[in-house]
């Protein structure tokens, strides 16, 4: 255990330069005093780690000095091919780089473990893209990324949801792969926001940089977007009844947002066997087409307008069929 330890001592020290004591128990979740004599550890083994004294001061290693990489676990060494994505990296165009990464990576592991990586990448295989779905026209994502590595201000010619095109200045935050697609965030007119890549139709780069903010986390963005985006897409909820079989329709239907709806809300079997939900929906015509594919399998209770919606499509549907 210390073993692992001291090594991640030394590999956060080369990776980040200068840490306090304080910064490096935070990271590995020790006390202060165990990081003295850690380093101490280090130092007495020939690692080349001081101290640099004052406010500003802290741990580091010498000028220069790099660990050759060694210590991976069998599971770490294994990972490695699993770490990245190269669909993702060719749109970025760092496929190429991404693999004379890998080369030199594999080429530092010993034997043993060189051989248990690659047999990983003979054996699985990531493909982010859905089913059924073409693959989208990216030719300014490499541009875009270029843009947020360099904190460089862009101007876009823009298409969105409902086909008008408008043009904006984006400071480009990050980049995010969510199901096969492209998204970038960027802070346009005082505000955070998303954009499909796909639907950028035109970029300029500009001879003009911003200030990153230093709060401005990606993840935690994404997060809180996606979920305001689905409060969005689904702002009605309707109280359904579902028969056993539409029940196990409903994440085939609904994905995700179907399959925590019965979790959260499920209840029964009632005496005839049949389950009660309340399922968000769409607004308008898509939470009809939504509801009329489980056929006979779902009945609406709830609501009222949403209900009666159903009924007379059915009944078009019944008189079309004679």
């Amino acid at each position: 255990m210390r073993a692992s330890r001291l090594l991640s001592v030394l590999l956060l020290l080369q990776n980040r330069g200068r840490m306090t004591a304080e910064e490096l128990a935070d990271e590995l979740e020790v006390s202060v005093r165990t990081v003295y004599r850690d380093v101490e550890a280090l130092s007495a083994a020939g690692v080349p780690v001081y101290a640099e004294r004052g406010r500003a001061g802290g741990y580091r290693l010498v000028e220069g000095y790099r660990t050759r990489l060694t210590g991976l676990t069998e599971t770490e060494a294994q990972s490695l091919s699993l770490a990245g994505l190269p669909v993702a990296a060719a749109e970025l165009g760092l496929g190429t780089v991404l693999a004379d990464a890998q080369l030199k990576l594999y080429a530092a592991l010993p034997e043993d473990l060189r051989g248990r990586a690659s047999r990983i990448a003979e054996r699985f295989h990531v493909d982010v893209p859905g089913w059924f779905r073409g693959v989208e026209s990216l030719p300014h994502l490499a541009v875009l990324a270029r843009s947020v590595w360099e904190n460089r201000r862009i101007r876009t010619r823009y298409r969105r949801w409902d086909a008008s095109e408008v043009e904006r200045v984006l400071e480009p935050l990050g980049l995010i792969l969510k199901a096969g697609n492209w998204y970038v965030a960027a802070h346009c007119a005082g505000a955070n926001r998303t954009y499909r890549v796909s639907r950028v139709l035109e970029l300029e780069e500009l001879d003009e940089t911003f200030e990153r903010p230093a709060d401005f986390d990606l993840a935690d963005y994404w997060r809180e977007w996606s979920q305001q985006f689905e409060r969005r897409m689904y702002p009605t909820v309707a109280v359904v009844r579902l028969s056993a079989q539409g029940r196990d329709l409903v994440p085939f239907y609904l994905g995700a947002v179907g399959a925590r709806a019965l979790r959260d809300s499920c209840a029964g079997p009632d005496e005839d066997g049949w389950f009660r939900v309340e399922l968000p929906v769409e607004p308008g015509a898509p939470a009809l087409g939504e509801l009329l594919r489980f056929g006979p399998e779902l009945q609406v209770l709830e609501p009222a307008e949403l209900r009666e919606r159903v009924a007379a499509a059915i009944t078009r549907m019944g008189a079309r069929y004679g």
